[in-house]
C-alpha cells in the first residue's frame, strides 16, 4: 500500500485513513461535517498527490497526442488547456482528463483516481520514431487543491497570485522557496478551485504554508469524504465509478467539453460524430433524489427501475447535506431522464423510489 508524501503530516492533523486503489488516503480530520461547511462558507485543502498524471516532452509531444485523444490542443498556448477523453475504436471511454499545454511539456491530469490507467493506455500508441516520452508526474510533484469561496484570496495573500478571474484550465507559474510550480484553476467541487502542481522537495512547506495562511480566514484540510460529497451535488462526474468504458462521451454530457467534431481522426471519433448527426445517445448521466434516509444511499452499480423494467444504473452516491436526502449520479436509459422521472433504486434487495434530477443538485 502507497502512503502520501505528507502521510505524517496528515496523521499529526488527525487523520483518519482509507485505502483507496493502491493508496492510502485521507477520508476526513475528525468532523467531515465541519470540513464541508468550510468548503462552502470559507476554503477547504485537499491533497490530490495520487491521482494519476502524465508528462509528455518531446518535439512531437503536441502532434502526438493531437493525433490520439478526442480534443483539438492545436490552437492552446502555453498556459491554457481542456478537457479531453481517450477512447477505443467504438467510442468507449478509456481515460478522461485535463490537458494541460506548459512552455516546454504536456501535463495530463486525469479527472479522478484511477492509477495508472492513462500512462498505461497513452503508452501503447506512442511508436517507434515519435518524438515525445512520458513521464509520470508522481515521481516529481505532489498536487494539492484549495477549494471555496475564499480559496481566491488565500492563494493572493500565500503567494501573491492574482487567480480571482481565470479562466477554467488556464495557469500561473509560482514559486516559493526558490521552487518553482504551477497552479490551474479546474472543477473538482463546484466551487472555486484551484489545484497546485507542487515539487516534491518543498511540498511539506507548501502544505503548512498555505494552512497557516488560510487559518484566520477559516480553512481547514478537507478528506476525500467531503470532497466526493461536494462533487455529486455539483454533478461533475469523475473518471472511474461515472466515466469508464460503459459509456460513450456524449451519455455523460460531455459535449462541447471533452471531444471536438471538427478537428479530424482520432480513435472514437465516427462514434460520437454519427451520435450527433442522428441523436442516438442510449442513455445520460442524470441527478438522483432518494426518497429515504442516510441509510438509503445507494450503491454503486445499484439498479433503476421503472415499473417492472430496469432502465439503468447508478454511478456515483452520497448523503447530501445540502438536500438532507441521498443522492446520486445515475445512467437512465434516455426515456427516463427528464428531471421528476419517478423512478426506483434497488437497495440491499429492496427498491427505494427516487427521482431524476437536474445537475447541478439544489435545494
Amino acid at each position: 500500500m502507497n502512503t502520501l508524501p505528507l502521510h505524517e503530516q496528515h496523521r499529526a492533523l488527525g487523520a483518519a485513513f482509507q485505502s483507496y486503489g493502491d493508496w492510502e488516503i485521507p477520508i476526513h480530520y475528525g468532523n467531515p461535517q465541519a470540513e464541508y461547511e468550510a468548503l462552502h462558507t470559507s476554503a477547504g485543502l485537499a491533497d490530490l498527490s495520487s491521482r494519476g498524471s502524465v508528462i509528455v516532452r518531446g518535439d512531437d509531444r503536441i502532434t502526438w497526442l493531437q493525433s490520439i485523444i478526442s480534443q483539438d490542443i492545436l490552437p492552446l498556448q502555453p498556459g491554457q488547456g481542456r478537457y479531453s477523453v481517450f477512447m477505443d475504436h467504438k467510442g468507449k471511454i478509456l481515460s478522461y482528463f485535463r490537458v494541460l499545454i506548459r512552455p516546454e511539456e504536456v501535463v495530463i491530469e486525469d479527472v479522478g483516481e484511477v492509477g495508472e490507467q492513462t500512462h498505461a493506455a497513452f503508452r501503447k500508441f506512442l511508436l517507434y520514431g515519435t518524438k515525445a516520452k512520458m513521464a509520470k508526474n508522481i515521481e516529481s510533484q505532489g498536487l494539492l487543491l484549495l477549494s471555496g469561496p475564499k480559496a481566491a484570496e488565500i492563494l493572493e495573500a500565500a503567494f501573491g497570485l492574482d487567480v480571482e478571474n481565470l479562466a477554467s484550465l488556464q495557469s500561473l507559474p509560482f514559486s516559493f522557496e526558490k521552487s518553482n510550480g504551477f497552479l490551474t484553476r479546474t472543477e473538482e467541487t463546484g466551487l472555486p478551485d484551484f489545484e497546485l502542481f507542487v515539487p516534491l522537495e518543498v511540498l511539506p512547506s507548501v502544505w503548512a504554508h498555505l494552512l497557516k495562511t488560510g487559518e484566520p480566514e477559516g480553512l481547514k484540510p478537507i478528506g476525500r469524504m467531503t470532497l466526493e460529497t461536494t462533487r455529486i451535488e455539483a454533478g461533475l462526474p469523475r473518471l472511474g465509478p461515472d466515466i469508464n468504458d460503459r459509456i460513450v462521451p456524449p451519455e455523460a454530457n460531455l459535449e462541447g467539453i471533452a471531444f471536438s467534431l471538427s478537428k479530424g481522426c482520432y480513435p472514437g471519433q465516427e462514434v460520437v460524430a454519427r451520435m450527433d448527426t442522428y441523436g442516438s445517445v442510449k442513455r445520460r448521466l442524470v441527478g438522483l433524489v432518494v426518497e429515504g434516509t442516510a441509510e438509503d444511499s445507494p450503491e454503486v452499480g445499484g439498479k433503476l427501475f421503472s415499473g417492472t423494467r430496469e432502465v439503468g444504473w447508478v454511478a456515483s452516491s452520497t448523503f447530501s447535506p445540502l438536500l438532507q436526502k441521498p443522492i446520486a449520479l445515475g445512467f437512465p436509459l434516455r426515456d427516463f431522464t427528464n428531471p421528476d422521472t419517478q423512478l426506483e433504486i434497488e437497495i440491499q434487495a429492496r427498491r427505494v423510489p427516487a427521482r431524476v434530477s437536474s445537475l447541478p443538485f439544489t435545494a
